[in-house]
């Protein structure tokens, strides 16, 4: 049984790759970044990818140019930015971040396709604080309801716990539950990168960016844990430029992430940064070196995309 996927927000492929290396068809890929939608056009030859506003899209196109009458799974990354603490200009008020932020109102635009598709299954990814409230759920519950669908899951799942050597908590909103078999154990930053030092140049995204003398002083002094600066959030200040510890699991990989090698005075490359999120070094980014950090860092690690995708494999004829 080959199940037809749609990914909106689709980014640089995270989400689907888990899906992917499950063997499910992905139909169509829907992100409106230009660097984003070549990286996954790249990727992922075999599926269409519209570079368009997801407003712009309607149900009835997505079944036109993928050739279908359905789509039996949704998946999808609507942009964080409205609800994360890490935005210091995020709106007050939780529930107006659904409905009057530009960013945090795309939500709306995903729920809005579910309902025009109907998919079997449908899995919304995001940060925590997309429900931080109980009236911010109830909202998002109605919203929901609206379309069709009546019982919902909030699904917090570690990315730490499923073999990805980053953390990474986030909510997947969907309306099963989600109870991916977890790893046995914990891989952590030497696991993924230590190969990699002598291989600069030789692999795709996996170059060394130069640094003045002022910033390699201040990087040489760093040990295991410490971080050259902070940038401040909604919720207080939060370190970034940290040199990772070798023998533990690497803080949050976000978009303006720029973690410092844990024995090298440098920067760890994209590729390195992919390492963290579990993407295979088979998978090319594209666009400006700045583009290519965040694609890596706003995407779903693919441990935890792949098992994700192999559970609902496991339970899908049986929904």
């Amino acid at each position: 049984m080959e199940l037809k996927v749609v990914d909106l927000f689709s980014g640089a492929g995270g989400f689907s790759l888990g899906f992917k290396i499950n063997k499910y068809k992905i139909l169509l890929a829907i992100d409106k970044d230009h660097s984003a939608a070549r990286t996954y056009s790249l990727n992922f030859p075999d599926t269409l990818v519209l570079e368009e506003d997801i407003r712009n899209i309607h149900g009835e196109d997505i079944l036109q140019v993928t050739g279908q009458d359905k789509v039996d799974i949704l998946i999808g990354s609507p942009p964080c930015e409205g609800f994360t603490a890490a935005n210091p200009n995020r709106l007050r008020n939780p529930v107006d971040r659904l409905y009057f932020d530009e960013r945090g109102s795309l939500t709306l635009e995903y729920i809005r396709l579910l309902g025009e598709l109907k998919p079997k299954i449908f899995v919304m990814e995001n940060v925590p604080a997309i429900v931080e409230t109980k009236d911010l759920r109830d909202a998002i519950l109605t919203e929901f309801s609206k379309v069709g669908y009546d019982n919902i899951y909030f699904n917090f799942l570690r990315a730490e716990d499923f073999g990805n050597p980053s953390k990474r908590l986030r909510v997947f909103i969907s309306n099963i539950e989600l109870s991916p078999k977890k790893y046995g154990k914990k891989v952590v930053v030497n696991d993924v990168i230590s190969d990699l030092e002598d291989k600069i140049g030789k692999l795709p995204n996996h170059e060394v960016q130069e640094l003045n003398e002022k910033k390699l002083k201040e990087i040489s002094k760093l040990r295991f844990g410490d971080y050259l600066t902070m940038y401040k959030s909604s919720r207080g200040e939060i370190p970034i430029y940290i040199r990772l510890n070798p023998f533990d699991i690497a803080p949050t990989v976000l978009g303006n992430s720029r973690f410092i090698h844990p024995y090298y005075n440098r920067f760890l490359t994209v590729r390195e940064q992919a390492r963290l999120m579990s993407y295979p070094d088979n998978h090319v980014f594209i666009g400006s070196r700045d583009e290519q950090y965040n694609q890596v860092g706003e995407a779903v690690p693919v441990a935890l995309s792949a098992s994700i995708a192999s559970y609902i494999m496991g339970i899908y004829s049986w929904i």
